[in-house]
């Protein structure tokens, strides 16, 4: 099982977002690998505690996360995990954290930053039924790509450290700090030869399909990352993400309620009398139901499992069938007086059963 993120950095669930953030900082000086060179489980506990900060740092991650825990970002969650990148890939998202200089007491990371190009956004319109079962769409996006033959060379100011070492003397002695380098913005590389049609940065803009897994259950203003698929940074830094936002399009004859999905079917007073099998719309296509002889106006049918999936693993939603009975507003005369004979006759008179429920009860039923 996965450790929890809050026992990762030792803080409790109340925890402030400055004790979070100091907590981290505490586990990053501990397991940083210049001070534990060659100690795979010390770099391992550093990408955890990466990890942690990464959804812990997220008001909106650490809400999610403490109602679901770690399954609120499987299946494209739009989560963290550290799990598959680099130091460099950590130093470059969280480098706040350690300072302009790096951690200073024993030497900081040292060398150059990797420079991570910036985000793009999206946003997608899906229908009920491709968020029901899932779906891969495919988007042309403009992203800022490194043009072909941009080449670099390495800064005259940092010479490539990507730092400016400053020593400044005060009551305790010389103390030595870092500082990123101006010049080149910290990546140690100045830009030395750039195609006609780039930018100052050797960047281009392109367009580029990117196939896009959308998971089942996504819900509408939900944000998905593809990682890698935003605009790149020059050199040797990292591409920025795609963020995709889910825009959930209305159906025509279904309403959504979290993972429940509602259909008005109405009938007519003769099919209520007598029963009837109607046809009707679900996220898998149409199918055909019965009603039953004699059923009230109100009644509410239960299909289970024909809503949607949990975007968290916890099963699937029902499609709750609202019964209306249609009343005629305009009769012939012959059936108005048909309707006047059976005024008194006891088979149309209200008699409800104990087991009739009423309003309130159909309405706790239905988040039962």
């Amino acid at each position: 099982m996965k450790e929890d993120f809050y026992d990762i950095l030792g803080v409790s669930k109340g925890a402030s977002a400055a004790e979070i953030k100091k907590a981290y900082r505490k586990k990053a000086v501990q397991y940083h690998p210049d001070k534990n060179p060659g100690d795979k489980t010390a770099e391992e506990n550093f990408k955890k505690a990466a990890e942690a900060y990464e959804i812990l740092s997220d008001p909106d991650k650490k809400a999610r996360y403490d109602q679901y825990g770690h399954q609120a970002f499987e299946n494209g969650g739009g989560g963290g995990g550290f799990g598959g990148m680099n130091m460099d890939d950590i130093f470059s998202q969280f480098g706040d954290i350690f300072g302009g200089g790096g951690f200073g007491g024993f030497g900081g990371r040292g060398g150059a930053r990797r420079v991570k190009g910036s985000n793009l956004r999206i946003r997608v319109k899906l229908t009920l039924e491709e968020i029901a079962n899932g779906v891969e769409k495919k988007i042309k996006v403009k992203r800022k790509l490194q043009a072909k033959g941009t080449t670099y060379k390495t800064c005259g100011t940092c010479n490539g450290t990507g730092q400016i070492l400053k020593v400044t003397n005060t009551i305790l002695g010389r103390m030595q700090t870092a500082a990123p380098c101006n010049t080149c913005g910290g990546s140690g590389q100045m830009i030395d030869h750039k195609p006609s049609g780039a930018d100052s940065q050797g960047l281009i803009n392109e367009e580029e399909t990117v196939s896009i897994q959308i998971p089942a259950g996504v819900q509408d203003g939900m944000q998905l990352k593809v990682t890698g698929k935003g605009n790149e940074a020059p050199g040797n830094g990292i591409a920025g993400d795609l963020l995709v936002a889910i825009e959930e399009l209305e159906h025509e004859n279904l309403q959504r309620e979290g993972d429940n999905l509602h259909y008005d079917l109405y009938i007519s007073f003769s099919e209520a009398v007598l029963g009837a099998s109607k046809e009707i719309d679900t996220v898998s296509g149409k199918v055909r139901i019965k009603v039953e002889e004699g059923v009230q106006s109100g009644k509410i049918l239960r299909l289970r499992g024909k809503g949607i999936p949990s975007i968290n693993g916890y099963g699937t939603g029902d499609l709750l069938v609202h019964v209306n009975v249609w009343t005629p507003q305009t009769l012939t005369k012959e059936q108005k007086q048909f309707f006047e004979n059976m005024k008194e006759d006891t088979h149309f008179t209200p008699n409800p059963e104990k087991s009739d429920k009423s309003f309130f009860d159909k309405v706790k039923d239905m988040f039962s």
